[in-house]
């Protein structure tokens, strides 16, 4: 027997656990939602929790589920919750490989980690041509993509704690150390393993990339800030003799009205001043680089 329920009640887990030999301690893991990634054996079952991730197109953003999986010797149980995707597939898949169906009810759980580390995939490639795109914004667009670079980083690290998890106990698969497990059946884990390791690897590389797409931002953003204050820098310096020779006039003022009398002489000293020293600062900055 396969029950799939989506979003379940706390009424509905309670008749679950009534009508199947569930481990308490799995059910209570089962009510509440975000668990860590895992499959546990349980004396009567196994357990599994699988995130699942999807891509929306319209937010550019990955969503996560969760689907729980009990697997019993003559049982399995599914609980999606949240954004967990369809299984419909997967049973579809099941039903077209009828030799699996022989090694019982981790059929199901091989059919649903399929289903669920297939989705991954398509994930991964998106979220590699978000970082190209972002690495491409860092270096050319104006604008600060900071924000940006840690919302992916948070997603990646996300879908990590997602994957990361299933290595070790699908090694024990591998290793055939569930005594359910038939040669046919190991085989199909070994492929899923094959799958979930190539994206492992990928989130990896990832990760390794978007911190260093991280540090080239705030390499970016210390030479634009440094351009700035060098703006800033000539601009105060050019106003810095101008600021003494007015203030100098200014301070004079009736001491030259009474010695200088003509207004042509006067001129030419206020204003000469101004543009001899504006002059000689910017021959100065052209001829050290600065201009």
């Amino acid at each position: 027997m396969w029950v799939g329920i989506h979003d379940p009640s706390p009424a509905e887990l309670a008749e679950i656990e009534r009508l199947f030999p569930l481990h308490p301690l799995a059910v209570e893991d089962a009510r509440h939602v975000h668990q860590r990634a895992k499959i546990e054996r349980y004396p009567q079952h196994l357990f599994a929790v699988l995130r699942t991730a999807a891509y929306d197109e319209r937010t550019s953003a990955v969503g996560f589920g969760e689907i729980d999986a009990f697997i019993g010797e003559h049982f399995a149980i599914t609980l999606r919750h949240g954004d967990a995707g369809e299984l419909i597939s997967a049973r579809e898949r099941l039903e077209a490989r009828p030799e699996l169906l022989q090694s019982g009810s981790l059929s199901v759980l091989w059919a649903v980690l399929d289903k669920v580390v297939d989705d991954y995939e398509p994930v991964a490639s998106e979220l590699s041509a978000d970082i190209e795109d972002v690495e491409v914004e860092v270096f050319a667009a104006p604008t600060d993509p900071t924000q940006r670079i840690y919302a992916l980083k948070r997603e990646v690290i996300e879908f990590f704690r997602a994957v990361h998890p299933l290595l070790a106990p699908l090694a024990a698969f591998q290793r055939g150390d569930e005594p359910e497990e038939t040669p046919e059946i190991r085989n199909y884990f070994r492929d899923v393993t094959d799958h979930v390791e190539r994206v492992h690897d990928e989130i990896a590389s990832q990760r390794e990339l978007l911190a260093s797409v991280l540090q080239a931002n705030l390499a970016v953003l210390s030479v634009r800030q440094n351009e700035t204050i060098h703006q800033l820098t000539i601009i105060a310096t050019i106003f810095l003799p101008l600021t003494f020779i007015t203030g100098f006039f200014g301070m004079n003022f009736g001491w030259m009205v009474g010695h200088i009398r003509s207004p042509a002489v006067f001129f030419a000293l206020g204003v000469g001043s101004l543009f001899a020293s504006c002059a000689a600062l910017y021959w100065w900055f052209r001829r050290s680089g600065f201009l």
